[in-house]
């Protein structure tokens, strides 16, 4: 494969999610994480599109040889069920409205239809240490320490943080589920406005704001995510943002010291 073999307790992969679900690979070995595609929700590249269903191909291939089940990654964002009427949920029928959430759920029926045992599961926005420079934290905090923040009024998101990720990961692996979808999210709409003013505060920072009457949002539906790991309903809640953002803040805060060294 071009990320990597799928031999035993492998995630394919070496990315931000990848290098974070390794550490429970090997309690999984009957499965393939596939951790490795797309990772921009805004691209529109087709060759980038291309290069991740030839990977999902590969994968299939060596999953359908082996006789293991692939793990696969999809979105539960706003391109995604942007469009729904309430929360969104893996069994009401979805019209992405990006190209990024279309090549997801193309890839997703690719799937269905693949022959191979497979678990696919929509991750709403993983926040933690070393995630790409693309992605909304670290864009956020990019233009906080520049002085000027651009906040889309109208726009909402929901945080998960990355150990909460791998937990229910693992968890949702030892299940033994096959051929299903399961949102990977908190359940809360979270105001982009609202986690610009958590980071201007937790940062210490001070910074102009270019406010634009724009912006889109959605809430992803959990129910079915507590009914397969019912502890994440003791942790999951409306102010849980705020604590995957203070983690995010101690990580920033961690590494400036250390580059000062």
């Amino acid at each position: 494969m071009s990320a990597g073999r799928a031999t035993a307790g492998t995630v394919v992969g070496r990315g931000f999610l990848a290098r974070n679900l390794a550490p429970v690979a090997e309690r999984h070995p009957e499965t393939v994480i596939l951790a490795a595609g797309v990772s921009l929700a805004s691209t529109t590249a087709p060759e980038e599109f291309a290069r991740e269903e030839r990977l999902l191909e590969e994968t299939i291939d060596a999953c359908r040889a082996s006789g293991r089940r692939l793990l696969f990654f999809s979105t539960a964002s706003t391109g995604m069920y942007g469009t729904c009427d309430g929360p969104g949920r893996e069994d009401a029928r979805v019209v992405p409205s990006t190209p990024y959430a279309r090549h997801k759920l193309a890839l997703e029926q690719r799937l269905r239809t693949c022959g191979a045992d497979h678990l696919v599961l929509r991750l709403s926005h993983v926040v933690g240490p070393g995630q790409p420079s693309h992605q909304l934290l670290p864009t956020l905090v990019r233009q906080l320490r520049e002085g000027l923040v651009q906040v889309h009024l109208r726009a909402t998101r929901d945080l998960i943080g990355v150990a909460d990720v791998v937990t229910v990961v693992d968890r949702l692996l030892a299940l033994d589920l096959k051929d299903t979808v399961v949102n990977v999210a908190s359940g809360t709409a979270v105001p982009v406005a609202a986690v610009v003013d958590f980071l201007e505060e937790r940062l210490g920072l001070v910074c102009r704001r270019e406010l634009q009457d724009t912006g889109s949002g959605c809430t992803v539906g959990v129910d079915r995510l507590r009914r397969l790991v019912p502890e994440v309903a003791l942790g999951f809640g409306p102010h849980y943002y705020r604590g995957v953002l203070d983690g995010y803040a101690a990580s920033l805060a961690l590494e400036h010291h250390r580059t000062e060294r």
